[in-house]
């Protein structure tokens, strides 16, 4: 299941949360991280089955249900080559931590969730094609203090999935800033998704649907707007990543090229007229 290696503010203890915030440094959480990944690898290396999400309740399908396992079906051979640094981005608040979490485990915790300090990883299995492609996805903490650490996880980044609240402007009009870092700081070719989070909340709207789309058009990036308290579009959103690296990865010379707007629009209107809602 979920393998967060964080250092989490509660909303219970969000006072104390903000003081220690205060009181840490860069050095501070480097030493925290550089812990966190020993201690991964050391669970990888115990529990191989539970790191590489082989268990049932890790291995999704595209049509959102479990891999064939019997032995009448194709078996789904996982390949560790294919292991993928996805990474969320995003202003404080924007909902990155609740995206991570209905992804994984397909629910949505009410204000269980204050400001994460520094930043956390899950390992979760997707499969695609009849492929076991794994994601690692790291949620970052979106505070201007912690940009200095966040930018050396971009470097190895496969990944980024750029998350921006439709009730909240400032975090819109913060997008162009973080896609500044992003072309400083990740690889050329790293595949870049920007999603409009909270799509529930209509009332509250303050970015269109259409103000999403034209900035996406205008950097050539894939969008989509997406609710992490009802789900919608979260499972698009890692499939339509995990095809794109896996198809980058696996693709021949002679197959058409992937495209990743194409399958997006292609599964909104598949799940459209099965009266999905998108």
């Amino acid at each position: 299941m979920v393998k967060f290696i964080r250092l989490c503010v509660s909303a219970a203890h969000e006072t104390a949360g903000e003081q220690l915030m205060e009181r840490m440094t860069v050095e501070d959480l480097q030493r925290i991280f550089s812990s966190g990944l020993e201690m991964q690898e050391q669970t990888e290396a115990a529990d191989p089955d539970s790191a590489y999400g082989s268990s049932p309740g890790d291995t999704d399908t595209e049509d959102g249900g479990h891999a064939l396992t019997s032995s009448s079906s194709t078996t789904l051979v996982y390949n560790q080559e294919l292991m993928h640094k996805t990474i969320l981005v995003g202003d404080s608040g924007v909902g990155k931590t609740s995206l991570l979490v209905q992804f994984d485990q397909g629910k949505f915790i009410s204000g269980s969730f204050s400001a994460t300090v520094g930043i956390g990883f899950t390992n979760k299995v997707v499969t695609v094609d009849n492929m076991k492609v794994k994601l690692q996805i790291w949620d970052t903490a979106g505070q201007e203090r912690f940009r200095s650490v966040t930018h050396a996880y971009y470097r190895d980044a496969q990944a980024l999935l750029l998350l921006y609240d439709i009730t909240r402007k400032s975090s819109f009009d913060n997008i162009r800033a973080w896609l500044t870092e992003i072309y400083e700081y990740a690889q050329k070719d790293v595949v870049i998704m920007l999603l409009g989070n909270k799509s529930d909340m209509a009332a509250e709207r303050v970015i269109t649907h259409e103000e999403g789309e034209k900035l996406a058009k205008e950097y050539g990036v894939p969008f989509m707007e997406t609710s992490a308290k009802t789900g919608v579009n979260v499972e698009l959103a890692f499939h339509a990543i995990a095809r794109e690296l896996k198809h980058r990865n696996l693709e021949q010379p002679h197959e058409p090229k992937f495209k990743i707007h194409d399958y997006i629009e292609s599964q909104k209107q598949k799940s459209n007229c099965c009266g999905g809602i998108m």
